[in-house]
């Protein structure tokens, strides 16, 4: 069996972010500046997409469009997603500093998985100038992967396009596909690795489909936790996952167990 070089991780929500709440409370507010009000639901489901991309898939939703049908009077149009994206990305850009610490154990499972002689890629939704604050402030706090790309690496083609992996590999210069794991806490993740052709695994704690800071997943009785573990796992499943991990402190003993180091 081929071993593993590289693990090739999302970011906020899976590295970073517990919960992946920057992205979410920009779209919040970026619809919200048009008198759209969208549901936390509405906004995850796109989660891990290209952010233009994620706007239109919003805006394609039946609820949202017929609220901007209801104000403006026509179906939202390219200026409609340019005119919400320009309120996100400053939005974002404002807050992207307080949501940049590493999640728990992600730093360990990082330094475990260099010894085993694994490289740390990285893909993302961001663009290169949401990520340079994203990487400088993780970095800060110990968490630095090898390599990341961004949309803008490929031409604008992110998730689900595998671009940004292939670019990984490139990077890396790793010649098959099964060398590779893409590791996300997104249906949009998953999608990037299967087209990619990798194994792609989701985690469960701290991620976008899960949707709970780590305070509100902690307060909750076991069997709420678990209801809701078992929920994002057939989410995951459903998408095509090769598996599903409860926390990046779970990655090495699971490509130990599946003889891949």
């Amino acid at each position: 069996m081929t071993k593993i070089q590289a693990v090739i991780f999302d970011w906020a929500g899976t590295t970073v972010d517990y919960g992946c709440f920057a992205p979410v409370n920009a779209f919040s507010l970026a619809f919200q500046a048009y008198g759209i009000s969208p549901t936390i639901d509405e906004i995850r489901a796109p989660m891990g997409m290209l952010k233009r991309d994620h706007i239109r898939t919003m805006l394609a939703m039946d609820r949202l469009k017929e609220q901007w049908i209801n104000i403006y009077g026509a179906k939202p149009d390219e200026a409609a997603v340019e005119k919400i994206y320009s309120v996100f990305e400053e939005a974002l850009m404002q807050s992207l500093a307080e949501y940049s610490s590493p999640k728990p154990g992600t730093v360990e499972a990082v330094l475990q998985l260099r010894e085993m002689g694994i490289a740390i890629g990285s893909t993302t939704g961001y663009t290169n100038s949401m990520m340079d604050i994203v990487v400088k402030n993780a970095a800060k706090q110990g968490y630095q992967p090898d390599a990341w790309f961004t949309p803008d690496a490929v031409d604008g083609m992110g998730r689900p396009y595998p671009y940004m992996i292939y670019a990984n590999m490139q990077h890396f210069r790793i010649h098959s596909v099964d060398a590779v794991i893409k590791v996300g806490d997104t249906v949009a993740d998953i999608r990037e690795g299967k087209n990619a052709g990798v194994r792609s695994l989701g985690v469960l704690l701290g991620s976008s489909i899960l949707g709970l800071s780590q305070s509100e997943y902690e307060v909750l009785p076991q069997s709420e936790q678990n209801a809701l573990l078992d929920k994002a796992r057939k989410i995951f499943l459903d998408a095509g996952a090769d598996d599903v991990i409860l926390d990046l402190g779970r990655l090495p003993a699971w490509l130990q167990t599946n003889n891949l180091v």
